[in-house]
């Protein structure tokens, strides 16, 4: 029996256009597409059909989940476009395209990738620090693929950059189900963003 995630209709998924070195990442990226699928979540993500990009729209596509995608026309014309998608948005910036992302989620979830992915997930991420949003927001953290990052973020906290209330903000597990039970269980916090000498 597949668990129930109410309060996500729809997540954002980052990852890379790239397959990675372990074959893991591609498998778990199909896994992700898939059990999105079998829980009745929408998956909104890149719109291209290369890479664990490919492989999670692909996982959710075969097992009669709805995906859609959002691609600038720049990229469009590389001839990278998912031709199956539920939907393809076209739009005309990189920023155009995570603000529609973000209108048309509830959760974010961040496989493996490089700089994109970690641009696209950490803009986002910050809107939520400044309350543009309460979206839960994970690391799917393939093999520990994220374990440097989440020591950077503590790192962050233990220097004075970062509140440990923001730094909970982010989600992590390897576990697919585990890491959809933390998003769904999310709750923002409720602390100001700003740190000052009195509040550090």
């Amino acid at each position: 029996m597949q668990a129930e995630y109410r309060i996500m209709k729809n997540i954002v998924v980052f990852c890379g256009s790239s397959m990675g070195t372990d074959s893991s990442y591609e498998e778990q990226a199909y896994q992700l597409g898939k059990t999105l699928a079998e829980s009745g979540i929408g998956l909104v993500y890149g719109g291209a059909k290369v890479g664990l990009m490919g492989a999670v729209a692909n996982g959710a596509l075969h097992h009669g989940g709805k995906v859609v995608g959002v691609l600038p026309h720049f990229l469009q014309t590389k001839e990278i476009a998912h031709t199956g998608l539920t939907e393809l948005i076209l739009v005309d910036t990189m920023h155009e395209r995570k603000t529609k992302m973000n209108q048309l989620c509830d959760g974010v979830i961040a496989l493996p990738g490089g700089f994109g992915t970690l641009e696209e997930f950490f803009e986002m991420f910050t809107w939520g620090q400044l309350g543009l949003h309460n979206k839960p927001m994970g690391l799917l953290n393939i093999g520990g693929f994220y374990d440097e990052l989440i020591a950077l973020v503590r790192r962050m906290v233990d220097n004075g950059f970062l509140k440990a209330e923001n730094q909970q903000m982010l989600l992590c597990h390897s576990d697919i189900p585990q890491l959809l039970e933390q998003m769904n269980n999310y709750q923002p916090p409720t602390v100001s963003k700003w740190i000052t000498k009195e509040t550090a």
